[in-house]
Parts: structure tokens; sequence; C-alpha cells
């Protein structure tokens, strides 16, 4: 039996989904930018459609989201579109250590073009303090950007009240929000963040389409375009919309069921207590503040690649999907003060909205059967 455990680097296409995009390749193929015959009009009611059911699902306008090519493309346009519009008011961004690639390396990215970025230290537990933030932030601060939840830790970070600081302060809130939708229930627009990034195929959605949340309403947030074209998403976001991915990302957002996530936090934690009678093996991150789905812990005396390697049966993962080729420790936990060491014996385990019981009965007794092995070797 495969069991796959990996629902943070990406969540299986729902077969509906899947069935509600097929038409849209083929005898219904319009552009949604030609509105002078009916294969064109088609495509853009379509589409809208399909926005109307990403607003309804994360609590927000259809005219808030910007549609992109992923939570990736979505963070730049969130942190290198606000920093630019608004050089003449300030230069500084602030972030998390415990961030994704797409957030650091974005940053690192606007630090060439002159910006000023503070990345902020989190807690052993992954969680960042808000008193932190407070102290970084400064009259030339334009952005902050905190990931709501971390994609390998599962550490849920307290978004309301980082939003709150930065409103306060007069500087906007971003948040990459790709991880969230499965397991938290989404009101962006009842929420004090200014730009939300979020991904399909984190749940349930075809890969290749995300979206970016830009708070409607004065205080006008002014954001400044990377891609330039033929003007599609008001101008913010230039390229031909892929039609048959919109409306699947519509479709998965529609379908998004939450009822099971308390069963998923019932099989996560009776997974962690089973592992834990092999002895030497501990959560990593907070226990209280994470989302349902995750798991992620450190076992003594175990090299994950070599457990990953003893363990085919098992998807699993030792850090983010995206750094995955990379050997060097995770940022993340290195972040939260485990040595190199710590971090090359901690793995990801990632349960989805759909996984059983059976599934994490047979990931369990492989995975103590592969923990005693590679104990053995």
């Amino acid at each position: 039996m495969d069991v796959y455990l990996d629902h943070h680097a990406t969540t299986p296409c729902l077969p509906e989904v899947v069935d509600a995009m097929l038409p849209w390749f083929t005898e219904r193929f319009g552009n949604a930018g030609s509105r002078s015959h009916r294969w064109g009009y088609e495509a853009r009611t379509a589409t809208e459609h399909a926005r109307g059911q990403l607003a309804l699902g994360l609590g927000c306008s259809p005219k808030a989201l910007v549609l992109t090519s992923g939570a990736t493309e979505a963070d730049n346009l969130a942190i290198l579109g606000v920093l630019r519009a608004n050089r003449s008011r300030g230069d500084h961004v602030v972030t998390v250590a415990t961030e994704h690639e797409a957030v650091l390396a974005t940053v690192r990215a606007a630090e060439r073009e002159g910006f000023r970025v503070t990345v902020l230290p989190v807690g052993p537990d992954g969680l960042l303090d808000p008193d932190v933030l407070v102290g970084a932030l400064t009259d030339r601060t334009v952005l902050a950007s905190v990931m709501w939840v971390n994609n390998e830790t599962g550490v849920v970070q307290p978004i309301a009240r980082l939003g709150e600081i930065c409103r306060e302060r007069g500087v906007l809130f971003h948040t990459d929000a790709a991880q969230a939708p499965c397991w938290l229930p989404m009101a962006l627009a009842d929420l004090p963040v200014d730009l939300a990034s979020v991904s399909a195929h984190k749940l349930y959605g075809p890969k290749g389409i995300g979206a970016l949340y830009v708070r409607r309403g004065r205080p006008r947030v002014d954001l400044e375009p990377i891609l330039h074209g033929g003007g599609q998403e008001r101008g913010l976001r230039s390229g031909t919309l892929p039609v048959p991915l919109v409306i699947g990302f519509g479709e998965a957002v529609a379908r998004l069921d939450r009822a099971r996530v308390p069963e998923v936090a019932r099989l996560r934690d009776g997974l962690l207590e089973r592992l834990k009678t092999v002895g030497d093996v501990h959560l990593n991150g907070s226990r209280e503040h994470r989302v349902a789905g995750n798991l992620n812990v450190r076992i003594g005396g175990v090299d994950v690649r070599a457990l990953m390697l003893a363990v085919r049966d098992v998807a699993m993962s030792s850090g983010s999907a995206c750094t995955s080729e990379s050997l060097t420790p995770s940022h993340v936990l290195r972040a939260m003060g485990l040595t190199p060491d710590e971090a090359a014996t901690s793995v990801r385990l990632g349960l989805g909205l759909h996984t059983t019981e059976e599934a994490v009965d047979h990931a369990a007794e492989a995975l103590i059967a592969g923990i005693t092995t590679v104990r053995g070797l």
C-alpha cells in the first residue's frame, strides 16, 4: 500500500475539478480577453464565475483578486509591487526567518534594488513574537510579510494581531496564505490583511494558477505590476488567462470541505504517539498553534534521507518541496534553534483532508520499521 503524506508539497486534483476543466481545453477553447464572439464571451463569463467562487471561499470581493500563475508569483507581485509603488514614502520591508523562499528570495531581490530588509527571528515554537515586530517597524517601513501557515512545520502565526500592529502604524501587511485555506476558515476582508497569496494546487486544484488578494478601499494599496503586456487583471498582471486552470481553481475552492479537519487532527496526533514508541521522537514547532494536517518531527539517530530510502511506500519530505534538491538543513528548523544535525533528523509528514485511518496505520507501521532498520545500521 502506497501512502501519500506530502500534502504540503501538493495535493491531488479532485476528479470533479478535472471534469470541470476538461471542456475548456477542447470545444470551449476561447480566449477570455476576446469579446467579439461567443467563444471569448463564454470564456470570460466562466472565468468571472470562477473568480466569484474564489471570492466566496476566501471571504473577499471578486474585484480584490488578481489571478497569477501561483503563490510564488503572487508573493513577488505583493512584495516588489508594493515596494516599487511606494518608494517615495519608504524603503524598508520586514519579514520572518521561517518564510518560504518565494518571500525570502524576493526580499533579497528587493535589497539588490536598494531597499532595506529586516528578517525577524522566531521562538523555538516557530512563532513570531508580536513585540518583535513592533520593535522592527520604523517610519520608513512600507511592508511587512509574514506567512500565515508555515509550509514545513504547520505553525500558524497570529495573523490578526500582526496585521493590527501594522495597520496601527500605517504599514502594509502581506501574508503568504498558500497553506491556510485547507485548514482554516477564510475571511480575508474581515482581517487586517492588505495582501494575501494563495495557490490552487495546495487545495486540491490544478498546478499553475494562484491569486493575490489586494484589499480594496481606503487607504488604497498601491501596487506596481511586475509583468507587462496586454493589461489583463486590471493592469496588475498581464498575460492571457489560462481559462481551464482558472475554472479548476474556482471549482476546487467551491468544493473545499473542512468538515474532516478534527478527524485529521486526531489521526495526526495518533501517528505522533505511535512514532514516540520508538523513543527519542520530538515534535518541531508549537503543538497548539499548528494546522491539523502537519506533523514535523525529529527522530534521534535517524538521517531522514536514509529513512526515506528505507520507507519507499510512504511519501514524506525533509523540508520544503521547493528546496528539496538542496542538501543544506532546513532554514525553517535552523531558525527555530535546531542544530544542523537535529534538522537532518527531522521529517515532515503532511496529512490531507482525505487521508484515511487505514493509510495512517500503514504509514505508522512502515515508519516504525524503517526507523528501527536505519538505527540498526
